[in-house]
C-alpha cells in the first residue's frame, strides 16, 4: 500500500512539473512564450530592414517613400507585409517616417505589444 501511495505521489509532482513547464512554452501560456519571442525577433528584424530601406531611399530620391516605394525602387528587397498576426504600417513624412507593426491575428491569450521604429533607428514598444 505505501509503494502504490509512494507511486502516486510522485506521478503527481512528475505532473506538475510537466503541466508547469509546458505553460510556460506553450501559447497561450504565462509571460513571454518561446513562440512569441521567435515572433517578436522576426518582427523587430522587419521593422531594421524597413528603416534601413528607408535611409537608402532617402539618399536616392531625397525623401522617405512608402511601402511600394520602398520595393520598387529596390531599396528594400523584400516586401514584408506581415509576420505572424503582425502587419506593418509605413508612414512616410517628408523628413520623417514611422513604421508601425501591429498584431492583429488572435492573441492566444498572451500579450502581442504593437512596436514602432522611426528615422531614429530606435525599436519602441507602444500600446
Amino acid at each position: 500500500m505505501r509503494a502504490l501511495v509512494s507511486l502516486v505521489v510522485v506521478a503527481a509532482i512528475a505532473f506538475g512539473i510537466y503541466y508547469f513547464a509546458l505553460r510556460n512554452v506553450a501559447p497561450g501560456g504565462e509571460g513571454t512564450t518561446a513562440t512569441q519571442a521567435i515572433t517578436l525577433t522576426g518582427v523587430k528584424n522587419d521593422l531594421n530592414a524597413i528603416a534601413k530601406a528607408q535611409r537608402i531611399y532617402l539618399t536616392q530620391n531625397g525623401n522617405y517613400g512608402s511601402m511600394e516605394e520602398l520595393t520598387s525602387s529596390a531599396a528594400l528587397s523584400f516586401a514584408p507585409v506581415s509576420r505572424d498576426g503582425y502587419e506593418y504600417i509605413v508612414e512616410p513624412r517628408g523628413n520623417t517616417f514611422t513604421v508601425t507593426a501591429r498584431h492583429t491575428g488572435p492573441d492566444r491569450g498572451v500579450r502581442w505589444p504593437t512596436l514602432v521604429i522611426d528615422q531614429t533607428m530606435q525599436i519602441r514598444e507602444t500600446d
